[in-house]
């Protein structure tokens, strides 16, 4: 099968094209042809040396999220048959036309999304889903503060939030990006930069000076203490990235004095267990929304397997609104 080989820590160019052994599907495994997948900050950081793939997942070849078609079925096996649309989140290894998986690491894919669109989904969703609603609680009528609201995992927030009925208040460099965001549920939101004095008191509007109950940072570092200055009595601030910066000067009388919680994520590196979970509580809660077309996957741009160095230098370049889809047929 053909698959996209990281042959060396750098940059895109040392991402190459080749021909390798195809997985076979262990008990509790299902064998899928990748149709599409899509790119992911850990993908571009895998690639850099810094964020090396679990254990048991291929080191040299990146891709944490797929659509496609199942193939076969290994051992032990029941809920899949050969010919269904799923797709999932995995460890690694989905930059290739054949990736094996768990067997309930899968949801449907619904009628109404094509190939393209699929991939864009999994990870973007289920990590949003499993953020704010499974871990933070969000409940109707509260408000969603979300960092890098233009991202793909922003962008699923922002319309899963909205279609929950809470209130969506969103970030973003670009005042291109926050205006398009407007229109896929966020309904307010400030352009933001190196300096964030601006925030606070766009929030203190938003709120009517109650405050944010809900926060998704996917950025980390200067925008850890806004949120904190900006939350709600126990309000509840989710950390699921360090783009902005690993390192944050804390008030910790504020989390202190307003009962809040603080809390980190990641997807990719959880144990079987619990991505199952979340992949469950996805095709409970979202399967239905994404059927319905009350929420969708937001595509960038679409490139094919071949060009995957470009499409890494697209993501790095910070200009993507949503996805950087690969097609894989």
């Amino acid at each position: 099968m053909r698959a996209a080989i990281l042959t060396a820590p750098g940059g895109p160019e040392t991402l190459v094209i080749r021909e390798v052994p195809q997985p076979d599907p262990g008990p509790g495994q299902i064998l899928v042809r990748v149709m599409s997948s899509a790119l992911n900050r850990a993908d571009i950081l895998q690639r850099m040396g810094r964020y090396p793939a679990p254990p048991g997942y291929p080191p040299d070849i990146g891709g944490i999220e797929f659509a496609g078609e199942v193939r076969s079925c290994g051992p032990a096996t029941s809920k899949w048959q050969p010919g269904d649309r799923v797709f999932g989140i995995t460890g690694g290894g989905a930059h290739a036309e054949y990736v094996a998986v768990g067997e309930d690491t899968v949801a449907a894919v619904p009628e109404r999304l094509s190939w393209l669109e699929a991939g864009a989904v999994p990870e973007a969703f289920i990590t949003a889903h499993d953020a704010m609603v499974t871990q933070a609680g969000l409940t109707s009528g509260e408000v969603l503060l979300i960092h890098a609201v233009a991202s793909g995992v922003g962008l699923a927030a922002s319309q899963l939030g909205a279609a929950l009925g809470a209130r969506v208040f969103g970030t973003t460099r670009s005042r291109d990006k926050l205006e398009r965001a407007l229109t896929l549920g966020v309904h307010d939101g400030a352009v933001t930069g190196d300096d964030l004095s601006s925030l606070g008191p766009a929030l203190q509007a938003f709120t009517r000076g109650k405050g944010v109950e809900v926060t998704l940072d996917l950025l980390g570092g200067a925008y850890l203490p806004a949120s904190i200055a900006a939350a709600a009595l126990r309000g509840r601030i989710m950390l699921v990235g360090a783009i902005a910066g690993s390192q944050a000067t804390i008030d910790v009388r504020q989390i202190l004095g307003k009962r809040l919680r603080l809390q980190g994520t990641v997807l990719r590196s959880r144990p079987h267990d619990e991505k199952v979970a979340a992949t469950a509580a996805f095709a409970r809660d979202v399967l239905p929304l994404l059927s319905q077309g009350k929420v969708n996957p937001v595509i960038d741009r679409v490139f094919p397997l071949a060009e995957i160095a470009d499409a890494h230098r697209r993501m790095e370049g910070y200009e993507s609104f949503g996805k950087v889809v690969l097609d894989m047929t």
